[in-house]
């Protein structure tokens, strides 16, 4: 499973908010809500979220293997 986990780590560090994500960088509020509740997104949302937060795909998300 896909956890977020490292996105909300990532944006305490940088001092940004879900609302900057929002209202001033225009990743959608649907988008951020799957987000929160571990909802799938798509790559091309990974990807603006590394360009708009200048980190690596690992500072977004996680894998974590819920079988073992």
């Amino acid at each position: 499973m896909i956890s977020y986990r490292p996105l909300w780590e990532t944006l305490n560090k940088k001092n940004v908010s879900t609302y900057d994500l929002i209202y001033k960088q225009g990743i959608s509020a649907n988008t951020v809500h799957r987000m929160k509740h571990g909802k799938p997104v798509t790559t091309k949302t990974i990807d603006e979220l590394c360009i708009i937060l200048n980190c690596n795909v690992s500072d977004i998300i996680e894998f974590k293997n819920e079988e073992t």
